[in-house]
């Protein structure tokens, strides 16, 4: 992997969770998000306690609550699909504050919005404490396939070049007293997407024959080989540890 490049979602600090390898942090992760949604949606307090966990890494890793607040707001369409369930769903109905509402849906509103909740704060959490270079380091580790892990590296380096372009073309098509107010420039819009896309095609086609220039031959050379001890990975799998122990408890309880 090549340089870093740094992302608004990382917040650069030097807690004990800043410096887990991203490996341990990823598989940390997905273990976690597994048990969260292995979790019946019936207990209530075992959410309550994911949600605590989560406090805890976040104050580990000095992450500010507002940092995160500001995050979760990606999850608002989510959150209008499960405020829809209890109005439309089937089943039987209960009334709340004048309302009708469906008992399935009340229950499908709280399991998508709990466990949907849960498993964005815990990405923000790994992206704010992991750059996105060693995301692609840890995933590399992780045996992840290396086509997928390149494909995922061009579209972190190469997605703020492809905005900066559209911004340019924004502000020329501006500078010759172009606005787009209705259906009738959408025509314009329409070519420029084009020309967008015809550009990007091109700057990858000279990308690409630079690199095999350079001696690409289908893979990525590794500057940093990522490594994590024993002591580590408790570390890390920690978080996952005690949210399995709290889904057993909330399966027989």
């Amino acid at each position: 992997m090549g340089a870093g490049h740094a992302h608004r979602l990382y917040r650069h600090g030097h807690s004990p969770v800043h410096a887990l390898p991203p490996h341990t942090k990823l598989a940390a992760v997905l273990a976690f998000v597994v048990v969260v949604v292995s979790t019946p949606r019936e207990a209530m307090w075992a959410f309550a306690a994911y949600a605590g966990l989560l406090a805890l890494v976040a104050y580990a890793a000095r992450v500010p609550p507002g940092f995160l607040l500001r995050r979760l707001l990606i999850e608002v369409p989510f959150v209008a699909f499960a405020a829809l369930l209890p109005f439309v769903a089937q089943g039987e109905r209960v009334d709340v504050l004048g309302l009708s509402l469906s008992v399935d849906g009340l229950w499908g509103a709280w399991n998508v919005l709990a466990k949907g909740t849960l498993g964005v704060a815990a990405s923000v959490l790994l992206a704010a404490t992991t750059e996105l270079r060693e995301v692609l380091l840890g995933l590399q580790r992780l045996r992840l396939p290396p086509l997928l892990v390149q494909i995922a590296s061009f579209m972190v380096r190469y997605g703020d070049v492809v905005t900066d372009e559209m911004r340019r073309m924004r502000i020329a098509r501006e500078s010759r007293g172009f606005e787009a107010r209705g259906v009738r420039h959408w025509g314009v819009l329409a070519k420029s997407a084009g020309a967008l896309f015809i550009r990007s095609y091109e700057r990858g086609e000279r990308v690409h024959l630079a690199m095999v220039s350079r001696g690409y031959a289908g893979s990525m050379p590794v500057i940093d080989e990522v490594t994590a001890s024993r002591a580590q990975w408790c570390r890390a799998l920690a978080l996952p540890s005690a949210a399995f122990v709290v889904c057993l408890l909330g399966w027989t309880v």
